[in-house]
C-alpha cells in the first residue's frame, strides 16, 4: 500500500464521507488529525469547571479536486461567534498593520468621501477607524454582538449579523455598493464558503476591489504551524485554492502580497472578472507557479505534515518534563485560540503550566478550555517570577519579548513552541 493510499478513506465509506465546502467532492485524504479538542475561544468561569465540556474532532482533510484544506463543520457559526472573547485592538502590532492597510488602500484606490469600505468580520472596529480618520465612509459587519458593540460605541457604523448572499442582497437593495470589501482573517471562519464569496460579488461595485487576508497554507506547512488549526477556522488556503473559490463566483485575483502576520499570510486583491481595466499582475503568476512547483496540486504534498506535528509534540513535552523535574516553574503568556489547540493536543495542563496571562480583561479570571489553566493579568508574572514563560501567541513573539524584558531581572527565559521548541533570553 502506498503512503497516499494509507491516508485515504476506504471506497466503502464514500457515501458517508464529508464533502468539500468549495467544490463538493468527497474528502478522502487526511492532512492531519489532532484528536479531540474543545472550542478554542470558549473560556470557562470558575463555576463551569465541573460541568461537562464538549470536545469535537480536529481532523483536517485536503480535497483532491480543488486542494482546499478544511475541517468539517461541527458547531454552527452562531454557536461559535454569538458571544466572542477575541478583540483585535489588544494587539499593538495588529493595529499598526491595520493602519498600514488603510493607508495603502486609500492611496492605491484613491478612496474618498464618496466611496464606501465594507469590512466583513469587522470585530471591534480596529480597522475601520483608520478609514474614518482618512475621511472614507465605512460599514462593518460583525456577527459577535458583544464585540460589535465596542465599535458601535465608538461611532463606527456596524451591522450585527452574519454575512452571506442573503445579507449582501439586502444591503444592495438598500443602496450599498462597496468600492472596497475587506476581509481580514475572516474567510477561514466561514463554513458556507460559496455563500460568503457570492455575497462579496453581490455587494461589490462594478469596479470595486476585494482585499482578503488569511494565513498562507504554505507557511503553515513550512512553519509547522499546526496550532493555527481549530474549529473556528473551517478552511486553510493556498493561492491556488482561493483562486478557484473566487473564480467560481466571478472574481479574479489580480494581485497578491506575502505578509509576515500570523506566521505568514497572503493578501489577495480581486476584482469582478468583467472589469478588464486591471490586468493580473506578475505577483500572482509567480506565487501560483511557486505553489505548483512545491507540489500543492499533488496530494502527496500534504502527507508529510502529520509526522512533523507528532515530533513537535514529543519535543515540547520532553522540554516541559525535564524543566519540571529540575524544579523549574513555567507559566504561559497569552490565551489565543492557537494556544488552546497546542495545549490540548499535547495534553499540557497545570502540572506543566501553572497559569497563563493575557492583556484582554474579558479573559482574565477565567480558565482555558479543556486544560482549565487559569488566566491572570500580566502583572502576575512579576509577582511570581517564573523560570520560563511559554509564549503561546508565537506570531507576536517580538512584541511580547519586548513587553517581557523585565523577566531577565530574575534570569527568567522565554520559550517559543513553534516551529520548534526554542528557549530565548528575554
Amino acid at each position: 500500500m502506498t503512503e497516499v493510499d494509507a491516508t485515504r478513506a476506504p471506497e466503502a465509506l464514500e457515501g458517508r464521507l464529508p464533502q468539500c465546502r468549495s467544490c463538493g467532492a468527497p474528502l478522502r485524504v487526511t492532512f492531519v488529525d489532532l484528536g479531540m479538542s474543545p472550542l478554542c475561544e470558549t473560556f470557562l468561569a470558575a463555576d463551569e469547571l465541573n460541568r461537562m465540556e464538549p470536545f469535537y474532532p480536529l481532523h483536517v482533510y485536503v480535497c483532491e479536486r480543488c486542494f482546499l484544506v478544511q475541517l468539517e463543520e461541527y458547531v454552527s457559526p452562531e454557536g461559535i461567534f454569538g458571544d466572542y472573547p477575541y478583540f483585535s485592538s489588544y494587539s499593538d502590532s495588529w493595529l499598526q498593520h491595520a493602519d498600514g492597510l488603510a493607508e495603502s488602500m486609500v492611496t492605491r484606490l484613491d478612496l474618498g468621501p464618496n466611496d464606501l469600505v465594507v469590512e466583513l468580520g469587522s470585530n471591534d472596529g480596529y480597522l475601520l477607524r483608520y478609514f474614518i480618520a482618512r475621511g472614507v465612509p465605512v460599514l462593518g459587519i460583525e456577527p459577535a454582538g458583544n464585540v460589535a458593540q465596542v465599535a458601535i460605541d465608538q461611532g463606527i457604523r456596524t451591522r450585527v449579523e452574519f454575512f452571506g448572499q442573503a445579507t449582501a442582497a439586502s444591503l444592495r437593495t438598500e443602496g450599498y455598493r462597496a468600492n472596497l470589501v475587506v476581509g481580514n482573517n475572516v474567510l477561514a471562519q466561514v463554513p458556507d464558503l460559496n455563500g460568503f464569496v457570492e455575497g462579496i460579488s453581490v455587494i461589490l461595485a462594478d469596479h470595486g476591489t476585494v482585499s482578503l487576508e488569511f494565513p498562507h497554507l504554505v507557511r503553515l506547512v513550512e512553519g509547522n504551524q499546526f496550532d493555527t488549526i481549530y474549529h473556528e477556522h473551517f478552511s486553510y488556503f493556498s493561492l491556488v485554492a482561493v483562486e478557484r473559490v473566487l473564480e467560481s463566483h466571478g472574481l479574479t485575483v489580480f494581485d497578491v502580497e506575502e505578509l509576515p502576520t500570523h506566521g505568514g499570510s497572503l493578501r489577495v486583491l480581486a476584482r469582478p472578472a468583467a472589469d478588464s481595466t486591471r490586468p493580473v499582475l506578475p505577483s500572482v503568476t509567480a506565487l501560483r507557479d511557486r505553489e505548483v512547483a512545491l507540489g500543492l496540486l499533488d496530494p502527496t504534498y500534504y502527507l508529510t505534515f502529520a509526522s512533523k506535528v507528532e515530533e513537535t509534540k514529543r519535543a515540547l513535552l520532553e522540554f516541559l518534563i525535564q524543566a519540571r523535574r529540575a524544579g523549574r516553574s513555567i507559566v504561559g503568556y497569552g490565551a489565543p485560540g492557537k494556544g488552546n489547540t497546542l495545549l490540548n493536543y499535547c495534553g499540557i495542563r497545570t502540572d506543566f503550566l501553572q497559569y497563563t496571562v493575557d492583556r484582554n480583561p474579558h479573559k482574565q479570571g477565567r480558565f482555558l478550555p479543556g486544560t482549565h489553566i487559569p488566566i491572570h493579568h500580566p502583572e502576575r508574572i512579576k509577582e511570581t517570577k517564573p523560570d520560563y514563560v511559554l509564549i503561546l501567541p508565537w506570531n507576536l513573539k517580538d512584541e511580547i519579548a519586548h513587553q517581557l524584558a523585565y523577566v531577565r531581572e530574575w534570569s527568567g527565559r522565554l520559550v517559543v513552541p513553534i516551529p520548534e521548541v526554542t528557549v530565548l533570553d528575554a
